[in-house]
């Protein structure tokens, strides 16, 4: 009973010393999200660039082959999580529906957790941290302000608007304001909130009313059917003070009768003011979309030499199976190039980037066939970019579809019409992923790797300066490629479903590859460390 009673002494003493080292702990500043410590991982896709680059290489080509699982820990309640946790100083945070906890990094100990009692469930991919805060959205349409050093709640806001549905992507804080994507019955918006008390301070509508520049592009009322959900996160310039954020399908997904014209800004790609959110440019990818190929891949910021000038640029994959490269300082198509090789609706593109569509690859009542699918060339998993090789890295899934049209219009939520699409029976058709590495500025493929028994899309990709590329499978597999050769070096299976991307941070002289699988947190170092 006395050892007992030790041990509770001991437990209940290092969780006093966790708290006074977060409560301890800097406040993060603009100037670390913008250049952030290579230790800490701030933001969903790790910096604002959104390159999922990660400069530790303390774990390299060399001996990743020793890597071995450092800790797990159990996220209570159902569910499968697709978070990507955030890292500072030490101190790991992980969300799931309605719900944050804080791990000690090095552990995987519980530190604090908060449970906003909500009954509805949905997707939550992530989190936001600044100064003392730690940002998420809830199933209820609610942005709430968690303190990191104990998971009290610092301020709630309910999103304006009728009927809302917080789309589930991580937040992105930019200039003291919590950028956020949100959909509603009437269309798809970004939000922007005071990060220190939640007020709220302008929205951008991805779908113009009568009047507005790019209603012009919706005949008749069929503006009022909605679209453009932004249901993932952007990117952020802070020199320009632009935010970069992708735009989804128009409604009804498949029917594009009632709805002629480009339908703007759907399948966009839009740049907006940081201070008041006002339209700067955008770069429309699909035209009056009419296989759900949206826009919400994340978009990579690089700057880098094009054609012997150097520009800030912007770089997408996209799920109509181009990539795409454009100047981000004004949405300037400066090229393009397919990366995969099962592509029929389009037999090119036009000088300003606009496809050139092949005539009957359109959905029908009897279905037709359109390559890639509607589940897309890729989709919602990360992909990452490496300085060092000049290599795009990307989940690509080659593949057809079948795309059936039906009547109706799209129900509350401003996406669907009662449509569908299949794969396609042909056995050359069928669903396949590859792990593909592309020339940053020409898209021409340089390596690839078949997923083995890969055929949906699960997680995303990390690219690491000691020379890898950690990829994932929905099986349950992380794996470890040379990012030049595309090799693979490693693999451990995590023993459950994996939807999520695989994040890196530093902690007490150690480096650590995590990953969410199912519902647990996985933690990867070098032995004897």
């Amino acid at each position: 009973m006395r050892g007992r009673c030790r041990t509770l002494i001991s437990l209940r003493l290092y969780s006093l010393l966790l708290l006074a080292a977060v409560a301890g702990r800097a406040q993060i500043t603009d100037q670390d999200l913008a250049k952030a410590d290579s230790n800490n991982w701030l933001s969903y896709s790790g910096s604002y660039d959104s390159r999922r680059h990660t400069s530790l290489k303390q774990i390299d080509a060399g001996n990743v082959q020793s890597m071995t699982a450092k800790w797990i820990y159990h996220m209570p309640g159902p569910g499968q999580l697709e978070d990507v946790p955030i890292v500072a100083d030490g101190v790991m945070y992980v969300s799931q529906s309605n719900a944050v906890r804080a791990l000690d990094g090095g552990s995987g100990r519980l530190i604090w957790e908060y449970q906003r009692p909500v009954a509805a469930r949905g997707k939550n991919r992530g989190l936001a941290i600044y100064d003392n805060k730690i940002y998420f959205g809830t199933t209820d349409a609610t942005l709430m302000a968690l303190d990191t050093r104990t998971g009290s709640v610092i301020w709630e806001t309910r999103m304006p608007g009728e009927a809302l549905r917080y789309q589930g992507g991580a937040p992105l804080v930019a200039r003291g304001k919590v950028i956020v994507g949100v959909n509603s019955p009437s269309g798809g918006f970004v939000d922007a909130y005071d990060a220190k008390t939640g007020a709220f301070a302008w929205r951008w509508h991805a779908i113009p009313k009568p009047g507005e520049t790019g209603s012009e592009t919706w005949n008749g009322d069929s503006w009022k059917l909605g679209g453009g959900p932004t249901w993932l996160t952007g990117g952020y310039d802070p020199d320009l003070n632009l935010i970069y954020w992708g735009t989804g399908q128009p409604a009804p997904d498949f029917n594009g009768d009632r709805r002629k014209g480009d339908n703007l800004y759907t399948d966009c790609m839009v740049a907006l003011d940081g201070d008041t959110g006002k339209l700067k440019w955008y770069f429309q990818f699909t035209p009056h979309d009419t296989h759900d190929w949206d826009a919400v891949e994340i978009p990579v910021l690089v700057d880098a030499t094009f054609k012997g000038q150097s520009r800030k640029l912007l770089v997408q994959a996209n799920r109509n199976g181009y990539y795409y490269v454009l100047d981000r300082t004004n949405g300037k198509f400066l090229h393009a190039a397919p990366f995969v090789k099962l592509l029929n609706w389009a037999s090119g593109l036009t000088e300003d980037g606009r496809p050139i569509i092949v005539p009957g690859v359109e959905p029908t009542v009897q279905g037709n066939k359109v390559c890639p699918s509607t589940s897309g060339a890729t989709n919602w998993p990360s992909p990452a970019f490496n300085p060092d090789t000049q290599l795009f890295y990307v989940m690509a899934q080659e593949g057809c579809g079948v795309n059936y049209k039906a009547q109706g219009t799209a129900p509350s939520g401003g996406v669907g019409s009662g449509t569908g699409y299949m794969a396609s029976p042909a056995e050359q058709e069928q669903w396949q992923l590859y792990l593909r590495a592309l020339d940053l500025t020409t898209g021409k493929l340089v390596w690839e790797r078949k997923q083995i028994g890969g055929k949906y899309y699960g997680p995303g990709l990390l690219s690491s300066a000691g020379g890898l590329v950690f990829a994932a499978g929905l099986q349950g597999y992380l794996t470890a490629h040379d990012a030049r050769t595309g090799k693979d070096l490693w693999h451990f299976n995590t023993g459950d479903i994996i939807t999520a991307s695989p994040m890196a941070y530093g902690f007490q002289g150690n480096e650590y590859i995590a990953i969410v699988s199912g519902s647990n947190v996985v933690a990867f170092g070098l032995p004897g460390r």
